[in-house]
């Protein structure tokens, strides 16, 4: 049984390493022409299959009450980079878990250099023990494969497997959070700047959802395996299972990643990515005010994207025309309405 295991997680490793044939690029900020049709028909579409008229409901409510319902977003068609929709790209919030996918990145990629290993024990340290927030509760002085607590980290967001592996892959957090910003700046992540592995609110922690989107492109074209463990709907520990935050693995057939965060000073973000054939989209939304207006609001996003990559692969865009009022459909200019653990 012993040898059984050992096999199949050094399967899983040559796997995970897979290398993509496209290193990532830096992605263009240049917006494209607007293409009303697709959002009518996404919301036609949400009608039809009994989902909520958002359209109807947020219009009969004066937006100026309510706040906007996220604070920035894109949209890209991975395939090509072409970014099909943008709205505040470039506004710097707190990254919340979503630093866990730099984090991932990092440990993958001292695993490709040969510098850890899947199978490596790994001794939990008090600091790691009393992380806050999601954890996978670790105890102190535990000793537990590197594997298991990349899985804490990918599936169940946990902050005490992100400090275990950071102090393994960099020696301590402080030198692992060097190691990120070393990526940052390697990446083109010209906005960004990270004082932690997993996420916690920390003074001089700040991203923009054109960053994670970066990010988000680089580390699924370098190591496409990852997707194996992002699309896991539930991890269980210690006999104490847990749930994937991001719902739309649920609610969405081609999502199959990519990670969800929250912190009460940003609101709730989501990188959501999903395949549809060949095509694959990156949907980031970043400071929805609730769990569900992100979850709602990237699912329309991607209809959105996916309908104009149907109807015209070669041409066909996606822009926020005239003023978007609180992430609602302004019916004298369509625009689209989108979202932000």
């Amino acid at each position: 049984m012993k040898k059984l295991t050992i096999l199949f997680s050094l399967l899983l490793m040559v796997f995970f390493l897979q290398p993509s044939e496209i290193m990532a690029q830096k992605v263009s900020k240049k917006k494209t022409p607007e293409v009303k049709s697709a959002v009518v028909k996404s919301t036609r579409h949400a009608q039809k299959t009994g989902k909520k008229n958002t359209k109807t409901v947020r219009n009969s409510v004066n937006p100026k009450n309510l706040g906007p319902d996220f604070q920035a977003a894109i949209l890209m068609n991975m395939t090509d980079r072409k970014i099909l929709y943008e709205q505040n790209a470039d506004k710097q919030i707190q990254p919340a878990s979503l630093t866990k996918v730099l984090s991932l990145f990092l440990t993958y990629e001292a695993m490709s250099q040969g510098k850890v290993h899947w199978l490596d024990p790994v001794v939990v340290s008090q600091t790691a023990r009393q992380a806050d927030g999601s954890r996978m509760f670790i105890e102190a002085g535990e000793t537990i494969p590197l594997e298991i607590l990349i899985k804490g980290m990918t599936v169940i967001s946990a902050n005490d497997a992100s400090v275990a592996v950071a102090e393994h892959v960099g020696g301590s957090v402080e030198h692992f959070v060097e190691m990120m910003n070393r990526k940052v700046v390697e990446l083109g992540m010209t906005r960004s700047s990270f004082r932690n592995p997993n996420g916690l609110p920390a003074d001089g922690q700040y991203t923009t959802a054109r960053d994670m989107l970066i990010l988000s492109d680089a580390y699924l074209r370098r190591f496409p395996g990852s997707l194996a463990l992002h699309s896991m709907q539930y991890y269980t520990y210690k006999r104490i299972t847990q749930h994937n935050c991001n719902a739309l693995l649920k609610k969405y057939p081609d999502v199959d990643g990519l990670k969800s965060g929250f912190v009460r000073a940003a609101g709730y973000h989501l990188i959501a990515t999903a395949r549809r054939g060949n095509t694959r989209l990156i949907a980031i939304v970043m400071g929805a005010r609730t769990p569900d207006i992100r979850v709602r609001e990237s699912r329309r996003l991607l209809d959105a994207g996916f309908q104009i990559l149907q109807e015209n692969r070669n041409s066909a865009s996606l822009s926020c025309p005239g003023n978007f009022r609180g992430g609602s459909i302004d019916k004298s200019n369509t625009s689209i309405a989108m979202c932000g653990n």
